[in-house]
């Protein structure tokens, strides 16, 4: 998937996917021979967060940004001046992983004035699978709130509909009029479809194969 705004929101409902999406777009961003900056700021949810992949992605020469105390026996995380400088450093590329639904997207809020200053992109991954986003409507009422709280507009869809090691190339071909009719009712593109890259690609436009970074602990 090719990114085209050098500040790129990913945004979704919990258990969405959006950290392992926002992984491998660092990843393929570092393979493009972008310089690149990911920012964890997820200060809602302690688990499946950015920071627990802040070494694998420093050995591709990614800088990372977490939260204080993330990772550590202390999960109080707060957000550090750090995350400033992504907006006035030299990056080609900004990542900013947002905590879940509109709870976790209030931290964005804090630098909508930054981050508007210039054209940017603000992706709403989507999972079928999920409960609360089950149904086109609730999917885009999840959306609503986050824009509300973010002062920020989204730009595209993800669709990253998966049931993790129980996913079949199936599964992701009969989620497609799903994502088709929130992005209709969203009025935004659907950018893409991603799928676990080990599956045979689904038959379907714009599919991005993903590396699996996040998983549960009796997953292989």
């Amino acid at each position: 998937m090719q990114l085209n705004r050098r500040v790129n929101l990913i945004t979704g409902h919990y258990g969405s996917g959006k950290t392992n999406l926002a992984v491998n777009l660092a990843m393929d961003a570092r393979k493009q021979g972008k310089s690149v900056a990911i920012v964890d700021l997820d200060i809602v949810n302690p688990y499946f967060r950015t920071a627990d992949f802040a070494d694998v992605l420093t050995a591709e020469g990614i800088r990372v940004i977490v939260p204080t105390y993330a990772n550590s026996n202390l999960d109080i995380p707060a957000l550090t001046g750090a995350v400033d400088s992504v907006f006035t450093g030299d990056e080609d590329c900004v990542i900013i992983d947002v905590g879940g639904d509109d709870a976790g997207a209030i931290a964005l809020g804090r630098y909508a004035p930054k981050i508007s200053r210039e054209p940017y992109d603000l992706f709403y991954v989507i999972n079928h699978c999920r409960y609360l986003t089950s149904t086109p409507e609730e999917a885009l009422g999840v959306l609503r709130d986050i824009e509300a709280v973010s002062r920020l507009s989204a730009t595209g869809i993800l669709n990253n509909t998966n049931l993790g090691e129980e996913t079949t190339p199936a599964l992701i071909e009969a989620s497609a009029s799903f994502a088709k009719e929130v992005a209709g009712l969203a009025n935004l593109p659907l950018c893409a479809t991603a799928y676990d890259e080990r599956l045979p690609a689904p038959d379907l436009p714009n599919g991005y194969p993903v590396k699996v970074y996040v998983k549960k602990i009796w997953e292989t």
